[in-house]
């Protein structure tokens, strides 16, 4: 009886030895790596790009207004006419994606009062849509909703001004 568990050990040592290390793959050369983004949406733009109601791809003022309204109705669901910095964030949260997104709850606040109410709201979008309508013709479309970087960061560089690698000795 002591051989079958002898023969059992022998024949599983060599199957666990057959298990293949795992190996990192190798590191991406510049030439493999993906380029540095040059068209980016800043997360006000992209709020403002939900809000196109009929699926046009176009969001007009009125599709904004009503928007803006519905989710800061979604904010105060104390129908308190008004919302914290805290409510803000939370808001951010959920509309922009970061509670730190911009615009602030500072910026936003117009009064000072440390609440912000649907028509400061309505003036900060109204604001941001004034600035994303390059061509004035009341709806903002993707295009106009993306900011094209001008530079992108040259292969393995941070952005910093100086020396990085490769440089040109001065």
């Amino acid at each position: 009886m002591r051989v079958l568990p002898v023969l059992m050990l022998a024949f599983a040592a060599p199957l666990s030895a057959q298990t293949a290390p795992t190996v990192a793959p190798p590191p991406l050369t510049p030439q493999q790596r993906q380029p540095a983004a040059t068209i980016v949406a800043e997360p006000a733009a992209l709020f403002i790009a939900a809000c196109d109601a009929n699926g046009d791809g176009r969001t007009t003022r009125d599709e904004l207004s009503a928007c803006v309204a519905r989710s800061f109705a979604d904010a105060d669901s104390g129908h308190a006419g008004s919302i914290g910095y805290i409510g803000y964030a939370d808001w951010a949260l959920k509309w922009l994606g970061d509670r730190n997104a911009l615009p602030s709850p500072f910026g936003v606040d117009r009064d000072g009062d440390n609440r912000i109410t649907l028509p400061e709201m309505e003036a900060q979008f109204a604001s941001l849509f004034d600035r994303f309508d390059v061509d004035k013709d009341n709806a903002a479309t993707r295009a106009e909703l993306l900011t094209i970087r001008a530079g992108a960061f040259p292969e393995g560089g941070s952005g910093k001004k100086g020396r990085g690698r490769g440089a040109e000795p001065r």
